[in-house]
């Protein structure tokens, strides 16, 4: 490939007079199906936060970090660390002034993260294994955090003012699992926000509850972008464009089919508001996937059975290659490269039969993303 010498007046580095972009980031959303005794696994994350030794916190070091170097091993190259706890409780459960209270949560006072648990398990585990990360020449990854809307929906009763109340604890979390290592390093931070854009009265147009939630997020999105930290939006909804309005992030993911990915207003917006799109090319539904496949009824609760007896595999059922790479081109012959930064599947994928159908989503997710990024008519650096 020759030297890239020359820039445009805007500044791109161009070769032959074609603009060109760095490389596609491969990532994945964060959750995956345990790969053992997920009881065993959750006791072990409370014993390695608390710092006790024994065979449950050890446990626990052992999956993360064996399924970290999964997902490299997979193709990643900004692989999410491996969550297996539940996204809601594995927040709200690290803070102060915080009580469980049936399927809810109730608040007794002014939250704060709790002593000792500033740093996620997850990430220690793959702090204290740095030294593998460096024998591979050092890692990015990603780091997602359940955004203020989606945890204030466990509070019977709640209103706009917990969006401000839990900004404070989210960012001091954002703050400090943000590593930067010579093994390790975080270079994009995921908001993920899934139950934004339902129909809500508290974000209607004009609603105090809007602006709230806007100066929430900019808290959170800042702490990261202070330490030179990408910031990325998980939506499964883009209806209500509020996010649109967000100075302090950098780039917008939905699901696929979401027409983020379709409409001619996306592009008006990216440009406008100088921000880009993680294009998702797979979908993360298992029980919509088998829908597709076989129909619905009997037959979908049929397959389920037969795929945990170990009779029938679940990547039988999984989407190809190439669905994933016309997905990907459509959106770039849409939008550009330049407003395309990252791909990957539309959300986690713990909610897939087996830990191995999930690790195929993510190897046919790489293959893609690298087979289309290294076509010679998109100019990739």
């Amino acid at each position: 490939m020759s030297e890239v010498r020359e820039k445009d007046k805007d500044g791109w580095k161009v070769r032959g007079g074609e603009k060109l972009v760095d490389p596609i980031e491969i990532c994945d959303v964060g959750s995956l199906p345990p790969p053992g005794d997920e009881e065993r696994l959750e006791r072990g994350r409370r014993e390695y936060l608390k710092g006790k030794k024994g065979p449950e916190a050890e446990y626990f070091e052992k999956i993360v970090l064996s399924s970290f170097l999964d997902k490299l091993e997979c193709g990643l190259t900004l692989p999410n660390y491996p969550q297996f706890s539940d996204m809601i409780t594995s927040f709200l459960e690290s803070m102060k002034g915080v009580r469980r209270k049936g399927e809810g949560y109730l608040l007794e006072e002014e939250p704060s993260v709790k002593q000792g648990e500033e740093v996620l398990p997850e990430i220690r585990v793959l702090l204290e294994h740095s030294d593998r990360m460096e024998e591979r020449g050092g890692v990015k990854m990603k780091v997602c955090v359940t955004g203020p809307y989606t945890l204030a929906s466990l509070f019977p009763g709640w209103d706009e003012s917990l969006f401000t109340l839990l900004s404070k604890p989210l960012s001091k979390l954002v703050s400090n699992n943000l590593p930067k290592t010579k093994g390790l390093r975080v270079e994009l931070l995921s908001l993920d926000e899934p139950i934004f854009g339902v129909d809500d009265p508290r974000l209607d147009k004009g609603a105090e509850g809007r602006e709230v939630l806007l100066k929430a997020w900019e808290e959170i999105l800042g702490a990261a972008r202070r330490k030179g930290v990408k910031t990325l939006l998980h939506l499964h909804n883009t209806s209500d464009g509020l996010f649109w309005e967000l100075e302090n992030l950098n780039a917008v993911e939905s699901h696929v089919g979401d027409p983020l990915y379709s409409s001619p207003e996306t592009l008006r917006l990216l440009e406008k508001r100088d921000k880009v799109l993680k294009v998702s090319i797979a979908k993360t539904d298992f029980d919509g996937l088998l829908i597709q496949k076989v129909g619905t009824g009997e037959r979908v609760g049929e397959i389920w059975k037969r795929i945990k007896e170990g009779k029938e595999r679940a990547e039988e059922y999984l989407e190809g290659v190439e669905e994933m790479k016309l997905r990907l081109e459509k959106v770039l012959e849409r939008f550009g490269k330049e407003r395309i930064a990252y791909a990957g599947p539309e959300c986690g994928l713990r909610g897939f039969p087996t830990y191995e159908s999930a690790l195929e989503c993510l190897r046919r997710t790489g293959k893609a993303v690298r087979e289309v990024s290294s076509h010679p008519s998109h100019h990739f650096l």
